[in-house]
This record gives C-alpha cells, structure tokens and sequence, in this order.
C-alpha cells in the first residue's frame, strides 16, 4: 500500500485532472461568494459599474470623478463579463480568473516547447498553486492580466532568441514578432509602460549577454510590429484626449507612473529589503523548495548548453523585476508576480534536485503554525485591545473562526507536517500536494472568515441602502464597494436632513456631533460599520 499510494499521487499530479483541481480551488473557490474588497476591487468595480450606467466606455470615473489609475482594457474586460452575468462578485471577478487559466496555458504551452510534457505540467500546477497568484486570480483588478501579457511577450522574445540562435532572421519570424508586438500593446492597454518596459529590458540583457545583440536591434526597430503596436494603442488615446483632454496623460502617465515609482503613494513602500521579506509569502507553500535549489540555478545559468540560456534567462528576467521594484518608493507584494513565472519554471525544471527537505517544507511547516495559532492570536489581541474599531473588526474575526474552523486550520498544520516527514513521497510532489491543501484552507476558510468580517458590514449596508431607495452620503469613509452594491454613485460629505449616512462606528459619536441639533437614527449597524437617517430632534 506504500508503495502503490505514491505511485497514484504522481499519476494524479501529471495528469490534467491535477491542473482543473488547482484552477477550481486556487481561482474559483468563493470567488462567486466573497464580497468585494476595498480599495482595489470596490475601485475597479464601481468604476465599471458606472461606465455602464453612464454608457460611456472611453473614460471611467469613479464617484462620478474622472479615473486615471489604469488603462481601458481592464474596464473593458468587466463590462463584458457583467453584462452578460450582471454585477455580481462573480461577473467583476471573471476576467481575472480568465486571465489566469490563460496565463497556465501560455506557461504550459512555453515550456513544452522548451522543455517536456511534466516540466511543463509541475511548472504551471506551481503557478496555480503559490499564494499571490491564487490571490489575483479571483480579485476584480488588472493584474491577472497584466502578468499575462508580460509572459506572453517575455515567451515571445525567448521563442526568438531560439530563432535567432538557430540561424532564422526577422523575416523568418515575422509571424512570431507580430504575435509579441500585439501582446505588447495589450500589455499597454493593460497599465501601461510597465507591460513594455519589462519585456524590452529583459530581452536586452538576455540578447547582449549572448552576443546577439544585432539581432535584437533588427527585432526592435521592425517597424511593421511598432505599426502594429500603436493600431491597438492609439485609437482608445486619441478617444480618451477627444473626451478629457489631456486630464489622463497627465493623470495616469505623470502620476501614476512617475509618481509611483518616485514617490510612496497610499503609504505602500518604499523599502529596498521590502522584497526579501515579502517573496516568502508569494511563493508559498514554495518558498522553501526555492531554497533548496539555489545553489544549482546559479550551476545551470553558468552552462555552456542552450539549456545554460534558457536558465540564464528566467533569472534575468526574476531579477530585472526584483531589482526593479525594490527601489521603487511605492510597494505592493503583487509587483514582485511580474518576475515569479520564471521561478515556477525553474523549480519544475530541478523538481529532482531538492534533497535538502526540511529546508524544502520548512516555510510551509511555519505557515501552517501560523494558521493553526490563528484565532488563539486574534483572540488574545482581541482581549488586550482597547480601540473600538479594532474591537469591532477583531470581534468579528474571532466569532468568524468558530470551533470547525479552528479545526481545520490545526489539521492542515498537520498534514503540512505529515508530508514533510513522508520520505517515500519526492519533495517536489509533496509541496503541490501542500500547495492544495494550502489553497483548500486559506480560499476556503481563512478568507471567508476575513473578507466577510471587513467587506461584510459593507455589502449588507449597501443592499440595505438600496432597498430603501434613499440619498445616501459616506461620511469621512472611503468604501468604494458601497456604491457596487447600492448600485449608485456614493457622495463624501456631511449628511442632510432626512438623508442617510455611512460611518465608521468609532466616528459615530463625531458624526452626531457635527448633525447637532439633528440625530442619527441606527437602520444597520454591523462591526465597524453604522449605516444611520437623519432625523429631527435632539441626539437620544
């Protein structure tokens, strides 16, 4: 039976069987269910939401106020897909999940070309499987598919560097230089210079490194490809500046771009060893089957072979993205995705390497601690804080981990440990194994407990809102999710007789204060959320 059981397990594991499971546990499970969170799907969402109310499909806004954070593609994307389904958690969502399935079919289909058929199958089941792509795979933001476009370019550029070493020219791969100048322009549509500049950088250094740098010059100025680039770039430019002006090139291009990464925006960053501490927390449950390589990724660049390219490249693309942010003055875990498809497709390429195997399931063992101790730890910060809004949140938290669920978290500790110590099962194939569970528990019951304690309050206020058909205002409260589920533009301000008024709990007190000599009357009231009427007369 010990024998036959591992046998089983890895039949299972290259089988496509294996890659539906990772899809319907890492990017469908609850994404039909969760509530949006804020600020980046409620921006996104409402964003959509309003460009189809509004009918104008050139420029979002969101609150009725033009929006220049991202690119038309994105928008474009969800009001297809809530057209069709409405706008549900699920029809917001969809493109992202979209996106990533196409994502593990573009690196599956790159690393049969340049590698075999169970290379190909561990590299993606790696993908599907690590947290931070299991995280935007089923969030309503653009960066599924933006890390789509850069892979498909950054395959594109690698499928012709081989061209190039095999003797074929530009005019022999027309086809496939089209291919990745058209990705290149839906990357820009996408968010921007970031889907081009990557590409381009990277394939700089891999074509110098290898002494072709003629070619890649002849590659960068083939003017069919750049006519390709701006037919799908300019139109929607030339149509937003027909509508705003220039509010934005100067919104998105200026700010956006340059700001960010000059300057800390919304307080995420900027620290150079930002990167080192977070890349732990992407990769998981891998963190430490990368760790148990390194030593021969550095062998395998240094190769002679073509196979010493091919490893040369997927580190110069990890670290031109790793590098690249960690001296951005603005950070967000998700950035460092840019450069982590390379890293899965290492770990499958020296899934037979790994022999340091605590070293290997380490990370993940710690993980599973974590979450195992969870509602102990939320219990204990419930108990010692005394902050209201905390109060609220954590007491949401913890009445959200009930008895099953604390179960749950505590057996996948042990299973994690349990797999670790099965010496017959390879490293390689016990971490995917993980990597399930890990998407089981954390899509299947972390996330539900957190996202209906923190966007719970918030969705069932704004169905509540919409019901009553009322004016509603957002008083010193930034919750663009709100208006997805009041299905209406939310103003920021000071309330009005007879109006209602969303605040947080711990400004309540500041909000009767400021109605005086009206009163807030509590229609819902959830956590750290109070949705009131104003009324006449004196606050009871």
């Amino acid at each position: 039976m010990s024998l036959t059981l591992p046998r089983t397990i890895e039949r299972f594991l290259l089988s496509p069987w294996s890659l539906l499971l990772a899809v319907l546990l890492a990017f469908v499970l609850n994404s039909y269910s969760l509530p949006l969170t804020d600020v980046d799907e409620g921006a996104f969402s409402e964003a959509t939401r309003e460009m189809l109310e509004r009918g104008n499909l050139v420029s979002p806004t969101l609150n009725a106020q033009p929006r220049h954070d991202k690119p038309i593609l994105i928008y474009w994307a969800q009001a297809a897909t809530v057209s069709l389904l409405g706008p549900t958690e699920f029809g917001f969502r969809l493109p992202s999940i979209l996106a990533a399935m196409l994502w593990m079919w573009a690196l599956y289909r790159f690393c049969l070309r340049h590698g075999d058929r169970t290379t190909a199958l561990v590299a993606t089941l790696a993908m599907a499987l690590s947290l931070q792509v299991g995280l935007i795979a089923k969030a309503a933001i653009a960066d599924a598919l933006l890390n789509l476009f850069i892979c498909l370019a950054l395959f594109g550029v690698y499928d012709y560097f081989v061209a190039v070493r095999a003797g074929q020219g530009v005019r022999e791969s027309r086809r496939l230089l089209a291919w990745t100048y058209a990705v290149l322009g839906l990357g820009f549509l996408t968010k921007g210079p970031v889907a081009v500049m990557f590409p381009l950088l990277i394939g700089s250094l891999l074509f110098i490194s290898a002494g072709h740098w003629r070619a890649w010059l002849r590659a960068l100025f083939w003017l069919p490809g750049w006519a390709l680039f701006l037919a799908i770039v300019v139109p929607w430019h030339v149509m937003v500046y027909l509508d705003q002006g220039d509010a934005f090139f100067r919104g998105f291009y200026l700010k956006h771009n340059v700001d960010r990464y000059t300057s800390t925006l919304e307080g995420h960053g900027g620290n150079p060893f930002y990167y080192l501490i977070a890349l732990p927390f992407v990769l998981l449950p891998f963190t430490g089957w990368l760790l148990a390589i390194s030593g021969k990724l550095w062998m395998g660049m240094r190769s002679k072979l073509p196979e010493g390219d091919f490893e040369r490249f997927l580190l110069i693309w990890f670290g031109v993205v790793f590098v690249f942010f960690s001296f951005s003055r603005t950070q967000l875990p998700h950035y460092l995705l840019y450069g982590c498809t390379p890293l899965f497709i290492l770990l499958a390429r020296h899934r037979l390497d790994s022999e340091r195997r605590l070293l290997a399931f380490l990370p993940q063992i710690l993980f599973g601690l974590l979450l195992a101790f969870l509602p102990q730890i939320l219990d204990f910060a419930a108990s010692r804080t005394t902050r209201p809004l905390e109060m609220a949140l954590l007491n949401e938290l913890t009445a959200g981990f009930a008895d099953a669920s604390r179960w749950l978290l505590a057996g996948f500790a042990v299973l994690v440990a349990a797999l670790a110590f099965w010496r017959r099962l390879p490293v390689w194939q016990g971490l995917v194994l993980a990597g399930f569970l890990q998407a089981l528990v954390v899509f299947g019951v972390v996330f539900p407990v957190v996202l209906n304690a923190t966007q719970g309050p918030v969705r069932e206020a704004g169905r509540v809102a919409r019901q009553s058909g009322e004016k509603v205002v957002l008083y010193k409260l930034y919750q663009p999710s709100f208006s997805v589920y009041r299905q209406a533009v939310t103003p920021s301000g000071k309330p009005e007789l007879g109006e209602l008024v969303l605040v947080r709990s711990d400004r309540y007190v500041e909000l009767q204060k400021d109605v005086a000599p009206l009163r807030i009357d509590e229609v819902y009231k959830r956590g750290f959320l109070v949705l009131g009427r104003v009324v006449a007369g004196p606050a009871q």
